[in-house]
């Protein structure tokens, strides 16, 4: 009831003893104090989830050659997809510029999990430039390459050591786990590996490896 509507000035006095009374019950409301909110506040920062440092079990001596921060760091890496988080990285330039030519960044982006082995710059510049472009200039050999040092599942350090099918549809062979592990045919080497990727595990190397 609106107090403009009490027309009688008995019901006007009944309202103003009410409205008072209901003062007086609103003052027994508990208050917060500045300890309750300082409490608060901290057992909210103590619930939140601390940032992973995605560096944390990468292994290798080409993984001093990573950014320490940005979208090329094993951070910034971590949050973008395959192909994304290696253009990002310095280490694989021209693996990058290879993957564009082939067509494959979406596919690679796309892929729910997959464990890529990455030729670093100076393998592919081990390469005679002859053949180089050769290869460069041919898309579907050039995919074919590529697709050979993937493999459509993502791989531990500890469980590299077998035989795994690629995205070629041939089969790439791993001796040894860990920093002893050599990829394929050509025993290529880890630089840098264990490298996460929003959807992808990628390990580094030194050799360009090739279909059989």
């Amino acid at each position: 009831m609106k107090l403009n509507t009490l027309r009688a000035g008995g019901l006007a006095a009944a309202a103003l003893t009410l409205s008072l009374g209901l003062t007086a019950c609103g003052g027994d409301e508990p208050t917060t104090s500045a300890n309750d909110t300082t409490q608060s506040d901290n057992t909210s920062k103590s619930d939140e989830p601390m940032a992973q440092d995605a560096s944390a079990d990468t292994y290798g001596a080409g993984c001093a050659q990573v950014p320490t921060d940005g979208a090329g760091s094993f951070n910034g890496m971590a949050t973008a997809p395959v192909a994304s988080a290696a253009s990002a990285n310095p280490l694989l330039k021209t693996l990058v510029a290879a993957v564009t030519e082939a067509g494959l960044v979406e596919p690679l982006n796309s892929a729910p999990k997959l464990t890529v082995f990455a030729p670093a710059d100076p393998a592919f510049a081990a390469i005679p430039k002859k053949d180089m472009n050769a290869v460069m200039s041919d898309k579907q050999m050039l995919g074919s390459i590529l697709k050979h040092h993937v493999v459509g599942e993502q791989i531990s350090p500890d469980q590299l050591s077998g035989e795994f099918e690629t995205l070629n549809g041939d089969k790439l062979t791993i001796n040894g786990s860990g920093e002893m592990a050599t990829i394929g045919d050509e025993k290529a080497k880890v630089l840098c590996g264990n490298i996460q990727t929003a959807n992808a595990t990628v390990y580094v190397i030194d050799t360009v490896l090739m279909p059989s």
